[in-house]
């Protein structure tokens, strides 16, 4: 079956990079034997889409255009499917392989692997593995947990609407989004989405992890222009108090919230249980506090004890 397979798409491939010309389904189907053999059109329509998808997944760029008739036909410009000379040296070939062992996820750990391949066919040096060699206890690495990265990663690349649930930190309930995505972004650990919001006509920045249930793509352009620079760190970090210019006073207790540490202009260990830090305040805090439960307890000031009390009470009803 894998050797059938493979003849198949190499019999694509090689009618579709040696035309001059759309070649239609119905041509396609009838130089390859594999979908004269096909039981119907409606298997070899599942057959051509599927070995289509494969051939793109390997790096054919197949285009899709309309021929003289007005049918749709494929082809594969040569020139769209040649490289440019590599002239990449050993140090940034290097860079390259590091950069591809950074992915965890599986569907990115192949494509990241699949372009190592294609640009060393190229010409891109080999480059001394150190890292395979001398196992380190430090290796580079963005985790992705959350199952709306993929669907979401691939409607910013494809600018393509989306619809998710929701549910913001003081909200015990999730809301639905229409989200015009624009850059995905991970940021102390958690990967963030920026993009326009058509509900409520403004730029928004989503947590994945606050994202319930699937990611639904909808039809049609984008309706906002799509930003030459998506500041995805900044608001979060405007959001999660980085920038402030004020400092809080709270409570935390002894081994929790190693973020809140991480952060803390000065820490003050008690013996009762619960050390004092002194965290820098901004826009958001409230917000990032809440998730750390009964393990904070903030001081002052004291609108910032308000919010967070608010919050608190939100969730609880419910």
């Amino acid at each position: 079956m894998a050797i059938a397979k493979a003849e198949r798409l190499m019999n694509l491939a090689l009618c579709l990079l040696g035309t001059r010309r759309p070649l239609s389904k119905r041509e396609l189907r009838g130089s390859i034997e594999a979908y004269l053999e096909a039981a119907g059109d409606e298997a070899f329509n599942r057959m051509f889409e599927r070995d289509k998808d494969d051939l793109r997944e390997l790096g054919l760029v197949i285009e899709t255009v309309e021929n003289l008739d007005g049918e749709t036909g494929y082809l594969a410009r040569r020139d769209s499917n040649r490289l440019p000379p590599i002239t990449l040296d050993a140090e940034e070939a290097a860079a390259l392989g590091l950069a591809a062992k950074v992915w965890q996820q599986a569907r990115l750990a192949g494509a990241a692997s699949g372009a190592l391949q294609k640009l060393r066919a190229a010409g891109m040096p080999e480059a001394d593995d150190t890292y395979e060699a001398q196992p380190s206890a430090l290796e580079p690495r963005i985790p992705v947990h959350e199952a709306a990265f993929e669907p979401l990663m691939l409607a910013c690349r494809d600018r393509r609407p989306v619809v998710f649930d929701y549910r913001k930190a003081n909200s015990a309930r999730p809301e639905t989004r229409q989200v015009e995505p624009w850059t995905l972004e991970c940021w102390r650990g958690h990967w963030y989405l920026a993009g326009w919001d058509r509900d409520r006509g403004a730029e928004r920045v989503f947590r994945l992890s606050r994202i319930t249930g699937k990611v639904r793509s909808r039809a049609g352009a984008f309706t906002a222009p799509v930003p030459d620079v998506v500041t995805v760190r900044e608001t979060v970090e405007s959001w999660a108090g980085e920038t402030a210019t004020r400092s809080a006073r709270i409570r935390l207790r002894t081994g929790c919230g190693y973020p809140l540490r991480a952060r803390a202009q000065s820490v003050r260990e008690g013996a009762d249980g619960w050390d004092e830090l002194e965290i820098p305040y901004g826009h958001g805090l409230d917000a990032w506090l809440v998730e750390f439960g009964p393990d904070v307890v903030v001081l002052e000031p004291a609108d910032l004890r308000a919010d967070v009390v608010d919050r608190l009470r939100a969730v609880a009803k419910g």
